[in-house]
């Protein structure tokens, strides 16, 4: 008999839809008293990895320089029999070239339906010489889909 987390447990072509779907994610990494400082970012794939920005004097930032690893968590649903969601452990690569920095920062706005089109090229040119871009290097992923309970 099948476990209860393996009945859960996503395919990756799973994965991949859901990561392909949502816009956000919460972002964990680690202060240097060791707690955990999280919040929540918009997130792009690039090359079927997790990317993301952040202004490079950010409190995310500071800890990614110190410390690369992260946790990040993508979820959907709201009732018990809806959830799914992703956690991706990893490290992070860190992406300081403005035109780098410029390609992620374009990939990420382009999801984010409150941008408008015609402003999209603007707000990205404006906001990138001021940030980094990382992409993350997955260690461990580990995801659950609650509507699997109902099959």
């Amino acid at each position: 008999m099948a476990s209860q987390r393996d009945t859960v447990t996503m395919t990756d072509p799973e994965v991949s839809a859901l990561l392909s779907y949502a816009r956000k994610m919460h972002l964990a990494t680690i202060n240097p008293d060791g707690s955990p400082h999280l919040v929540t970012m918009f997130f792009g794939l690039a090359e079927g990895r997790i990317a993301f920005w952040t202004y490079r004097s950010s409190r995310k930032a500071l800890n990614l320089a110190r410390d690369p690893r992260v946790t990040c968590l993508v979820e959907d649903g709201d009732d018990y029999f809806e959830l799914r969601g992703v956690q991706v452990a990893g490290t992070v690569e860190r992406i300081d070239d403005l035109a780098g920095v410029t390609e992620i920062g374009a990939l990420i706005a382009g999801r984010m339906p409150d941008v408008p089109r015609d402003a999209l090229a603007t707000y990205v040119a404006h906001a990138a010489p001021k940030r980094s871009a990382y992409l993350v290097e997955p260690v461990r992923v580990a995801s659950w889909d609650h509507r699997k309970l109902l099959t």
